[in-house]
């Protein structure tokens, strides 16, 4: 029995051992069942981060490759869509362009025509106006011509050859009087846009100008520190002036003048040696043939520099060059040539300032418009030697030395003797005036003078329907005083371009006359 409890007791401590083996065994398992899940459930959600990483990476991977395919793909559709706007901005800029240009070309068409049909209307006025002034004119010479044939009629002497001449006559003067009407309009246009211009040059040209107001003269008389001295200059039976004479082509004139001996010759140059060589003469108080011989010979080498050393310094002043050393003595003997009193020297190198200054404000060659006014005048340095006028020997001297054909031209026009075929002729017969006619340019002697001033009062005296002709301003204006109920405003135009005409050709004068007629009415009343 003992037995059997103790196996029972060793059953039931085997079973409750095994029971809390179990146990035991089923907590350990559980633990580990546990710990083996939890590992598992965290190596899962590690392979699941890893996986999740991954295909992040290879999500962004493809992103980024489908990012830059695209890009990619987008730079080129935008390059091609660029390539295909820019063609299409150049085209339409080309069409752009065309189109400006035909606007243009349509309203450069349209402001032609606009102006051509102005020009047309205003012509069709015109036309107008003159058919029914021709009309009206036509009525009025119908009207006058039956009135003289009725007058002539009327006087039984007429013949009937008398009678037309009459009729003739009457229309010319109409006629006159309407072509006077005209070209009092056409001047009026003209000098409406031609005067302002002109003064403005001339006055620029002259305001430029700088220089004496009055032009050195040559001298012609010697001074001699006594009287004495002129029984020397004579010599022994005149032996001395004559040698003096004939060395230097002067006659000198000897008289009661006191302390001074006068020089006559019709050469400047001449008249200059001769007036050297008898200042140093008398200074030295030597006078003899042989000794007067020697003193002339240095006298006319001195004078020879001078005239060389004078056309030098013209031509360096004027600014040219290229210019024939003959021609350069030509132009220093112009240093003891005067006109007028004016020195010859001194004016072409004033017209040559002015025609340089005139040519540059119109746009033209300045060197040769100074060129053509500094030998304008180049012909005077012969003139006493020479047959011919100054312009004739001038053109002679341009063309031996092959000046340009330009400035033999001015030479030969600038006194209207030769058509001008350049505006540089026509410069230099401006500078010429201008330097000519400026105040205190040219004196006159008293003789000259008073014969000018009443020949233009003779002329304008002459004319029918003059009342009195005064010369004023020393003979740079004429004017004309009219009988006013005789002489109508045409009539007048008429009488004023008449008088200049006949100036032009019968009076000898430098620069220009103004010929102005006056025609005035007065009406006077009495209130009693």
């Amino acid at each position: 029995m003992h037995i059997f409890t103790t196996i029972k007791v060793n059953f039931i401590t085997l079973i409750l051992g095994m029971s809390f083996a179990l146990v035991i065994g089923y907590a350990i398992g559980y633990f580990l069942r546990k710990m083996f899940t939890e590992y598992q459930i965290k190596e899962a959600e590690e392979r699941k981060k890893k996986i999740i990483l991954e295909a992040e990476k290879e999500v962004e991977r493809k992103l980024r490759s489908g990012e830059i395919e695209v890009r990619e793909k987008s730079l080129v559709v935008k390059a091609e869509l660029e390539k295909e706007m820019k063609g299409e901005r150049e085209r339409l800029r080309s069409l752009e362009n065309d189109l400006e240009r035909k606007e243009r070309e349509l309203r450069a068409e349209n402001q032609k025509f606009l102006v051509r049909e102005k020009e047309i209307e205003e012509k069709n006025s015109k036309v107008a106006v003159k058919e029914k002034d021709v009309d009206q004119q036509k009525l009025e010479y119908q009207r006058l011509v039956e009135e003289e044939l009725k007058r002539l009629e009327v006087i039984g002497s007429y013949t009937a050859e008398k009678a037309r001449e009459e009729v003739k006559n009457k229309i010319i003067d109409e006629a006159k009087m309407d072509a006077a009407r005209e070209v009092k309009k056409i001047e009026e246009n003209v000098k409406k846009s031609a005067d302002e211009q002109a003064c403005r040059l001339i006055t620029m040209a002259v305001q430029r100008l700088a220089s004496d107001h009055v032009a050195e003269s040559t001298v012609s008389v010697v001074e001699l520190p006594s009287d004495d001295i002129k029984g020397r200059i004579i010599g022994r039976e005149g032996r001395n002036i004559r040698a003096l004479e004939q060395a230097t082509g002067i006659d000198l004139i000897i008289d009661d003048t006191p302390g001074a001996v006068v020089l006559s010759g019709f050469d400047p140059i001449r008249r200059e040696v001769a007036r050297r060589a008898l200042e140093k003469l008398t200074l030295d108080g030597r006078i003899h043939p042989g000794r007067i011989e020697d003193v002339v010979s240095k006298c006319k080498k001195e004078v020879t520099q001078q005239i060389q050393e004078a056309g030098e310094q013209a031509v360096l002043n004027v600014g040219i060059d290229n210019i024939h050393p003959e021609m350069v003595k030509l132009l220093g003997r112009l240093k003891y040539r005067t006109s007028y009193t004016q020195n010859v020297l001194e004016h072409v190198q004033e017209v040559a300032f002015i025609c340089g200054a005139i040519a540059g404000e119109l746009g033209l060659n300045v060197p040769l418009a100074k060129r053509a006014g500094l030998l304008h005048d180049i012909g005077k340095a012969i003139d006493h030697q020479t047959d011919g006028t100054h312009t004739q020997l001038g053109v002679d001297i341009a063309r031996r030395y092959n000046e340009h054909p330009f400035v033999i031209n001015a030479i030969a026009a600038h006194h209207e003797d030769e058509e001008a075929i350049s505006p540089y002729a026509v410069l230099v017969a401006a500078g010429d005036t201008i330097s000519a006619s400026r105040p205190g340019a040219r004196r006159e002697m008293l003789e000259t003078y008073i014969k000018r001033m009443t020949k233009l009062e003779e002329i304008g005296d002459s004319f029918k329907g003059v009342q009195k002709t005064f010369a004023i301003q020393a003979g740079r204006e004429v004017r004309i005083i009219v009988t006013p109920t005789g002489t109508d405003d045409q009539q007048a135009s008429i009488l004023a371009r008449d008088v200049a005409k006949r100036i032009e050709k019968e009076v000898t004068y430098p620069g220009e006359i103004k010929v102005t007629v006056v025609r005035e009415s007065r009406f006077t009343e009495f209130a009693r």
